[in-house]
């Protein structure tokens, strides 16, 4: 796949992506994830109680989403400010949320539940894909800490899960847009996938025009493989601080 983007990356390659985790003392896992230049802080928090809809016996994983004001190239207001969260914010934290239980076993976490915020330093694309995929190691992390204290006997982790974009820029399948790329985009995709290769979810919109299911099958081809490198990112991040 030859073509020439802007930070001279190849069409199916990432940007440099760094997971640091600990970067929190509070919070029971955390971590910074890095993607080029969209940095996202992740840290999970461990509640003793539940929301009222989940049943009996079982915990509940959640996920909050917010960008700092300067995230982006202007200053925005924030969420609270206005009172209410925005839709773009409250659509990402549900995705967020959907990917990370997704990896658990709701019976084995017990009775408690675990929220992971999201909060973008540095945005500059691809913050929801880079999220799931930095909440992931601040979930285990959280849930190593139960094990240790004996909250719970045994990880209640399922699969690995982790998340990247695509998009079509000037008819050319590209890998992990940044913001350029991305506010250029013809066709947006953003995918969530498990570490046995199933699909968690799928998000492809034609913002500049329809696209084909045999494109379809291509940009989730592209993120798989771009999925591949950041499940052994985790991994890697994951084994280091075992």
């Amino acid at each position: 796949m030859e073509t020439t983007r802007i930070d001279g990356r190849a069409a199916d390659e990432l940007r440099p992506m760094e997971i640091i985790p600990g970067i929190n003392k509070f919070a029971e896992g955390s971590c910074l994830i890095r993607c080029g230049n969209t940095h996202v802080l992740c840290t999970a928090s461990v509640e003793e109680k539940v929301p009222p809809h989940v049943p009996e016996g079982e915990g509940w994983v959640t996920a909050e989403y917010s960008m700092l004001p300067r995230a982006n190239r202007e200053r925005t207001r924030r969420d609270i400010a206005k009172l209410k969260l925005s839709p773009r914010s409250a659509e990402i934290q549900r995705l967020i949320g959907r990917a990370l239980r997704a990896a658990v076993d709701m019976r084995k976490l017990g009775p408690r539940a675990i929220t992971i915020d999201c909060d973008v330093l540095q945005g500059d694309g691809g913050t929801r894909t880079a999220s799931v995929t930095g909440g992931y190691v601040a979930l285990v992390l959280a849930l190593r800490k139960l094990l240790r204290d004996g909250a719970i006997s045994e990880l209640p982790i399922i699969t690995s899960v982790a998340a990247v974009s695509a998009g079509i820029v000037d008819d050319a399948l590209l890998l992990d847009l940044c913001y350029e790329e991305d506010s250029a985009a013809m066709v947006d995709f953003n995918c969530v996938m498990t570490g046995d290769g199933g699909i968690v979810e799928l998000q492809g919109t034609g913002e500049g025009r329809a696209f084909t299911p045999q494109e379809q099958q291509a940009l989730l081809r592209l993120c798989g493989n771009g999925i591949a490198e950041a499940l052994a990112l985790q991994r890697r991040v994951l084994e280091e601080t075992s």
